[in-house]
């Protein structure tokens, strides 16, 4: 104490009032730095920095709102909204009707309609914030994966640009399972990197184990892969962190955690629909009509050009090695061998202005960056700390289990952040390596942003991946009716559909039975019926009936009503073939009442009235 008063007074005779409050600055600096955060110059760069994210997201929410303005798939889209209708009328997914999906997307929907009402525009709304909001994690969890590697404010903000057009909503603007799975495993992520920041925290381990849970009851394939490689990586650290001798306690909250979770959602699933019920339809049958063959699966890494980008990257990887003395102009060449396959697709864009070629390009990059970034998790998983070690593995387990549905071209329109994800994981072991040359690391990520961002817009421009609906024919058509506001594409087949609504209000019965085929318009989200079919949509993946049986429900639940467009959006064969055999297997039950511009109406023929006809005849009969 003695001393301490000493160095007091001799610092008060030698130093005036301003000297001691910049020492006493100085010495808060080196205790903790972080609490110089708050000087003008870091508040302006932080204030930047969040200005520019914001931008990102809401530029993210207008793609979603100006794709809605001139695009509706409506296959997919009546399938979300029908299901999601009966749901929040009180039917029950799994015990009342077969139903191939986890059901958090369509409760959620269900739960848009019940409190603001059937209107098109809410749900619009939902996918606009969505997908901003899943750019804005995405760029908090690169924030935070590059923490240590220099500009990496910058680097977050370039790897989020590509989201704007490539964002979780982007591609795909209607509400689906896809993108809601792809943010729920985001806002897991957010919470998995931080679950080790505070040993003693307990709060936030919960929430981290209770995210784990979340994507498996959006999307069964997707989610799986993920709850099962989180678990498994955090059982793996624990282990380590034992024999360590280090804090364990948050790791073992958040594994615990997410088994709770797990058996309250089994147990809530069991007392409301039937575990059994829940079982058949989402994992036996969806995995019966929807799981590819190994060969599928492993197929997305036969491509031999793979080879040629991993050559251009090897050899980049190799002239830096090679160049010890860090010339400038071998660094650059270094940069741009590594850079080659991620900017082809922009190249590739002066090159072919066919859309498909353009966007086998953009989709090729996939394959190559999940084998870069695998290896570079590999080599580099000791220089990383705690949950950091195996988040890498995590996020590829995730991707490959979403593969499992629709395989590289098909299931990557609403993952790309989980692919910036990994760029930015393997960048951050780069800047480890090439502490020396800081400015590679930002070029290269400029280089990749900025292709991705310009071959992404061409991507989502062009509607490569949703080239199964006629989405072009056409002059752009919007609807009129109140519940359909918002709704907009080209061609008639918006007018042709109101048509068909204004006459079922007129001529059919409200409590009436119908059966539309194939069931690519949301009808009942569109009219307020109560649909009585246990199928709405009538495709080999959700449809489990075939047309005999389709017959028997029919009669057996007095199905009055058939409604049968004829020319589809949708302009897969096998749609149309299905919707034909259906048809041939109730045409002895109905009679056609009515042709509208794109809809044939057909009436139960009445089984009395038949007969006599029948009697009839055999009277005839000489």
């Amino acid at each position: 104490m003695r001393s301490r008063a000493r160095c007091a007074c001799y610092l008060s005779q030698q130093f005036d009032f301003s000297d001691l409050v910049v020492f006493h600055f100085v010495r808060s600096f080196a205790q903790n730095p972080l609490r110089v955060s708050n000087t003008p110059l870091n508040t302006r760069t932080l204030t930047t920095e969040w200005l520019a994210a914001a931008a990102l997201l809401v530029g993210t929410a207008l793609v979603v709102v100006w794709q809605n303005a001139h695009v509706a798939v409506l296959w997919d889209l009546s399938y979300t909204l029908d299901n999601s209708y009966r749901i929040a009328l009180g039917q029950i997914p799994y015990r009342d009707f077969p139903f191939a999906h986890p059901p958090l997307t369509f409760l959620v929907q269900a739960a848009i309609i019940k409190l603001s009402g059937r209107v098109f525009w809410h749900h619009v709304a939902y996918c606009a914030s969505v997908g901003g909001t899943g750019t804005f994690l995405t760029w908090r969890i690169l924030r935070r994966i590059l923490a240590g590697t220099k500009n990496r404010k910058s680097i977050a903000l370039l790897l989020s640009l590509p989201l704007v057009p490539l964002g979780i909503y982007s591609v795909f603007p209607h509400p689906f399972y896809d993108p809601d799975c792809s943010l729920a495993i985001l806002f897991s992520l957010v919470l998995l990197l931080h679950i080790d920041r505070k040993p003693s925290g307990m709060v936030l381990p919960i929430i981290a184990g209770v995210s784990f849970v979340l994507p498996l009851f959006v999307k069964q394939n997707t989610g799986l892969a993920f709850l099962s490689a989180a678990s498994l990586s955090i059982i793996v650290l624990i282990v380590w962190q034992l024999m360590r001798r280090e804090p364990v306690r948050p790791f073992l909250i958040t594994l615990l955690s997410a088994g709770t979770a797990l058996a309250i959602a089994i147990v809530l699933i069991h007392r409301i629909a039937g575990l059994g019920n829940y079982w058949q339809w989402t994992i036996r049958f969806a995995a019966e009509r929807r799981t590819p063959a190994r060969g599928e699966m492993l197929g997305i890494y036969a491509d031999k050009m793979i080879l040629v980008w991993l050559a251009f990257i090897v050899a980049g990887i190799v002239l830096f090695w090679l160049n010890r003395n860090r010339n400038k102009l071998l660094l650059i060449l270094t940069a741009t061998l590594v850079s080659v396959p991620f900017i082809w697709p922009a190249i590739y864009l002066l090159r072919d202005s066919d859309s498909s070629e353009r966007a086998d390009r953009l989709i090729n990059i996939w394959p190559v960056l999940l084998i870069v970034c695998f290896i570079s998790a590999l080599v580099n998983i000791r220089r990383r700390k705690g949950i950091s070690q195996l988040l890498p593995f995590v996020v590829i387990a995730a991707i490959h289990g979403c593969f499992m549905s629709q395989q590289l071209w098909g299931s990557t329109y609403a993952i790309w952040p989980l692919l910036m994800i990994l760029v930015a994981m393997t960048l951050a072991d780069l800047a480890t390596s090439t502490r020396e040359v800081n400015w590679l690391p930002l070029a290269f990520t400029t280089a990749i942003a900025f292709s991705l961002t310009i071959a992404g817009a061409f991507y989502v421009r062009s509607h490569e991946r949703l080239s199964y609906a006629n989405l072009d024919d056409g002059e752009l058509q919007r609807a009129t009716l109140p519940q359909l506001k918002g709704l907009s594409t080209r061609g008639d087949w918006i007018p042709n559909f109101e048509e068909l609504v204004r006459y079922s209000d007129t001529n059919i019965p409200p409590d009436a039975g119908i059966l539309l085929l194939p069931g690519e318009d949301a009808f009942y989200y569109a009219t307020g019926r109560k649909p009585q079919f246990p199928v709405l949509l009538f495709d080999h993946t959700v449809n489990p009936y075939s047309p005999e049986q389709i017959r028997q429900i029919c009669r057996e639940r007095n199905i009055t009503w058939l409604i049968v467009k004829q020319d589809l959006q949708n302009e897969e064969d096998a749609v149309d073939a299905e919707k034909d055999r259906i048809t041939t297997a109730l045409e002895d039950d109905f009679e056609q009442v009515e042709s509208l511009r794109n809809y044939d109406i057909y009436r139960r023929i009445d089984p009395n009235a038949k007969k006599d006809s029948d009697d009839d005849d055999d009277d005839d009969k000489p």
